[in-house]
């Protein structure tokens, strides 16, 4: 049954990697023409913060290796994605974005450890603290993308919406799915089930 789990965990870490790289693409495009045209930093803010509290959750939790691993390379490629975005978003983006990143992305989860270590010292508390706020912000992330679809409507165009992204968080959530009965983790099934 370890055996099974870490395979399924290995899987879950794959596709969790093409998800957050999903925009590699778009942010290809974005550095070739030099602007963010309609594009919201709002998703990479929120997986961001949620890639930094996961990673955390991960740390805490015993056998949480997998969970520190892929989040910690969401962090860096995200850390990647909002700092291109905020060297081609226009002014007022750039610093609506900026101020999102400040506090999203530094105040709160630097308030979020510092809390939960310095002011709860049972282990089961902590993970229950941290999973809870951790399954709120993955279903924010996870919805995030469909702010998009305004865009998407508004201009009668799929670009601003990839499909790779949309298909990597389906099979992503599937394989996480499975990962969390067989570890029992009710934080991690919470989180993907929301999204199928």
């Amino acid at each position: 049954m370890a055996s099974l789990k870490f395979i399924i965990g290995i899987i879950g870490n794959i596709t969790a990697v093409l998800v957050f790289a999903s925009p590699i693409k778009t942010f290809w495009w974005v550095v070739r023409k030099k602007s963010t045209e309609n594009y919201s930093g709002i998703p990479y803010v929120a997986t961001l913060l949620n890639t930094c509290l996961w990673t955390f959750y991960g740390h805490l939790k015993p056998g949480g290796l997998l969970l520190e691993t892929v989040n910690g390379i969401g962090i860096v490629l995200q850390l990647i994605f909002v700092t291109l975005f905020l060297i081609y978003a226009p002014k007022d983006m750039k610093v609506k974005t900026a101020y999102m990143v400040g506090i999203f992305n530094v105040v709160f989860p630097g308030l979020v450890i510092a809390i939960t270590l310095l002011s709860i010292n049972e282990r089961n508390k902590q993970l229950t603290i941290i999973g809870i706020l951790c399954v709120g912000l993955a279903v924010g992330m996870y919805a995030s993308p469909l702010l998009s679809m305004k865009t998407v409507i508004k201009t009668k165009s799929v670009k601003y919406m990839p499909f790779s992204l949309s298909f990597f968080l389906f099979v992503n959530a599937g394989i996480w799915c499975g990962y969390s009965i067989l570890t029992k983790d009710c934080f991690v099934g919470v989180t993907f089930l929301d999204l199928n």
